[in-house]
């Protein structure tokens, strides 16, 4: 059979099972057991599907994955995202859509604490919403300024995100990566402060200023532990004292220890955290796993040489790399494109919390989320054709 209909088989099956709702992770593998059977036995399909599914997740690195979703939850139950937000009103509090404002600092602490998107925009978007509401902003705006910034902790190291991509893109240096990472997320947050500051300024949404009963003095002091984990990890991986998967058992002992001590957990609900990051993490993984028996049939099928063949634009790491990127680069690209992702319409995990978190609708929420892709886009595109945004803090180091 050739190149062009195994191609159309692969992405035609692909499509209709995602239109018909099948989740993504059984879409990959239908769609490549089907695409497979057009050139290999059903044995050698059933043999080398699992075998490819399994080597897919075996991996040391990935084991990073899950512990660092398990930080995450656990800093969304320990009263950390409480104190963020008050450490991130102190720099915000005299900007008019103030709260807006410190929902995006928070998410750019949270999101480099935990790695997690949604998690950020969970545990923020939680705190600030009855805030915002006493405060009378539009449900829609306030939700907005909390999808488009929570996924900058895709961005900013620490991030599972990138320990993925280091993994299949071959063993790309995860530590240079991460430093990578920090100048494209840092302006992400940048770009969502200056709409959401322009959003504020149209809405006539004043400045309220930050709670006054606290001394910043105690904000400081209280925020410290929780940003302390970021200069251990991150440190510890790019002195090379630990690996990213070590780090990560780290910052999940870190984080039990300043909850025990904050006194917000008990022992049912550190069972309950643990159920609820094995099932994310499963999702993850599996999907990770899928993806390699895909990549396997494409490989096997040769469409990738087809289909590079007949590109103009970078899409893939090697046809990417033909055109100058470095693999550096390309993933920090792949990454922005990411976070885009997650809160674009009409199933963007973010978007969803998001939208939930504030109790209003996907509809209400997307013409304020416009402006947003307009900047991060932009971004994007400097991000894609400047090197330096992305690879000058790693040659500087």
């Amino acid at each position: 059979m050739s190149i062009a209909v195994t191609t159309v088989i692969l992405f035609v099956v692909f499509g209709v099972l995602l239109f018909l709702g099948v989740p993504i992770s059984v879409s990959i593998i239908a769609s490549s057991i089907v695409t497979a059977m057009s050139t290999l036995s059903w044995d050698q399909i059933t043999f080398i599907t699992m075998q490819k599914m399994n080597s897919g997740v075996e991996s040391f690195s990935l084991l990073a994955v899950p512990l660092f979703i398990l930080a995450g939850n656990i800093m969304n139950n320990g009263g950390i995202a409480k104190r963020l937000i008050n450490f991130a009103q102190i720099f915000v509090g005299k900007i008019p859509g103030n709260l807006a404002q410190a929902n995006i600092l928070a998410n750019m602490l949270f999101g480099a604490l935990s790695g997690s998107s949604v998690a950020a925009a969970s545990a923020i978007g939680g705190c600030m919403s009855p805030i915002e509401k006493e405060q009378k902003y539009d449900p829609a705006y306030a939700a907005a300024a909390n999808i488009a910034s929570a996924p900058t902790g895709l961005l900013i190291p620490p991030t599972s995100a990138f320990i993925v991509y280091s993994t299949v893109a071959g063993g790309v240096s995860i530590s240079t990566l991460f430093m990578a990472g920090y100048v494209p997320g840092i302006l992400m947050g940048v770009v969502c402060m200056i709409v959401a500051f322009i959003g504020a300024k149209k809405l006539g949404i004043k400045a309220v200023g930050r709670d006054k009963s606290v001394g910043i003095l105690k904000i400081f002091v209280d925020a410290i532990p929780s940003l302390l984990l970021i200069i251990i990890v991150i440190g510890g991986i790019v002195s090379g004292i630990f690996t990213a998967t070590e780090g990560a058992g780290i910052a999940v002992l870190y984080c039990l220890i300043l909850s025990i001590i904050y006194k917000s957990m008990n022992f049912k609900t550190f069972v309950e955290i643990l159920k609820k990051s094995a099932k994310v993490s499963g999702v993850i993984l599996f999907l990770i796993s899928a993806s390699s028996a895909m990549s396997f049939v494409m490989a096997y099928s040769g469409i990738p040489a087809a289909i590079s063949n007949g590109l103009l634009t970078p899409i893939f790491l090697p046809i990417a790399q033909s055109f100058g990127m470095t693999d550096i680069q390309f993933g920090v690209m792949l990454i922005f494109n990411m976070c885009l992702g997650n809160i674009t319409p009409p199933v963007g995990s973010v978007l969803f919390v998001g939208c939930g978190i504030e109790n209003v609708s996907i509809e209400k929420v997307t013409p304020k989320l416009i402006p947003y892709f307009i900047g991060l886009i932009i971004l994007l595109m400097l991000i894609t054709f400047i090197p330096a945004l992305s690879l000058g803090v790693p040659k500087l180091i």
